[in-house]
């Protein structure tokens, strides 16, 4: 089992390291495809539950909507990063590094610099650096979200976009036997300072992985969160129970609460409700979660809150720490001014 992704704690005393620069999430932000579908329009849904055993009950495994879309991944992409750079107050100049993630780009070695060059065109980044990720699956936007809290932490970048669009290719792979998949985006930008009112501190992460459970047929695995988990709360100086939610991947009900409560989280730190509501939108789960929560007036000021996505073999979660202009209450009047910048409330489609 290998260990990288956490931020080592600086020693106390004579000598000791400076403490690690301070690093924000700010106006993360999200579109799901136009269109969006009751779970009994997903093609050959029964039949794939037969074969993977599952009782066809939609209460019990939080079958609801999902979103489908027409859109390329590259106007996903951008629609996202335009929505984040506008809730931020930022203009693209702002921007020195695009972190792209998807589970698959489209096409090959012949085609990548063109779907770079229209993401970047499209949201005016212009000659921004890019990195791309995608060997994380569904971690894969908590992957670049690390990434961009290094590259700011070590100076090598000022304000890095990161985003992750994925759209499901071959309707019969909609549904799966630990989630049903909507299509979708999301975005935040990473930076030493807040920008914009929905902002956080990033305090901690971690990440660990076990190669010889990568391959897809394999379980998540509750030893990769705890020890996440570990490394996390060691770093932070806290108790599992001082986090007031997580913000985990939009799978099957039973299995993200089996797989959190045996991570030592209680019931009552998930948030279950986007499940039927949305499914799983591949790696932008837990950007979405927030950003749903924060609309709901769910957070607290300087709460802690745990994104965290696992895929078989991989564990990857950033702690935040909600602002308080990112924690407002819904009666809060400061609300009637983000209006224009929040997100709507779903269930017709695009959010952003």
């Amino acid at each position: 089992m290998s260990l990288p992704y956490a931020t080592p704690t600086a020693p106390a005393g004579p000598g000791a390291r400076p403490a690690p620069a301070a690093v924000h999430l700010s106006a993360p932000r999200y579109v799901l495809g136009e269109l969006r579908c009751d779970h009994t329009t997903v093609e050959g849904l029964r039949e794939r539950a037969r074969r993977f055993g599952m009782p066809p009950r939609a209460d019990l495994w939080g079958w609801g909507s999902v979103y489908r879309t027409a859109k390329s991944l590259e106007t996903l992409a951008a629609e996202t990063a335009r929505a984040t750079l506008d809730g931020a107050g930022a203009a693209p100049a702002d921007v020195d590094c695009l972190v792209l993630c998807s589970t698959r780009f489209p096409g090959g070695p012949r085609t990548h610099g063109a779907f770079v060059e229209n993401v970047m065109a499209a949201t005016g980044l212009g000659t921004a650096a890019f990195t791309g990720l995608t060997l994380g699956r569904c971690a894969n936007l908590l992957a670049g979200i690390r990434t961009a809290q290094a590259y700011v932490a070590s100076g090598m970048h000022r304000t890095v976009m990161v985003v992750t669009a994925d759209r499901i290719a071959d309707e019969s792979a909609r549904m799966e036997n630990f989630a049903l998949f909507s299509d979708g985006a999301a975005s935040c930008l990473v930076s030493a300072d807040p920008l914009g009112p929905d902002a956080y501190e990033v305090v901690a992460g971690a990440g660990a992985q076990d190669p010889a459970g990568l391959d897809w047929s394999n379980e998540i695995s509750s030893d990769l969160a705890r020890e996440v988990n570990r490394q996390i709360l060691d770093e932070a100086g806290m108790k599992i129970g001082d986090i007031r939610g997580v913000l985990h991947a939009n799978l099957y009900k039973p299995l993200v609460v089996l797989k959190e409560r045996q991570a030592g989280f209680t019931r009552e730190q998930l948030f279950l409700d986007n499940i039927p509501r949305l499914g799983h939108c591949f790696a932008a789960d837990p950007l979405i979660n927030l950003v749903d929560r924060a609309r709901d007036g769910a957070l607290k000021p300087h709460g802690h809150y745990l994104l965290a996505s696992s895929v078989p073999g991989v564990r990857i979660a950033v702690l935040l720490r909600a602002l308080p202009t990112a924690a407002r209450t819904p009666e809060d009047p400061a609300d009637a001014d983000a209006d224009a910048d929040a997100p709507a409330a779903a269930p017709e489609g695009s959010l952003a």
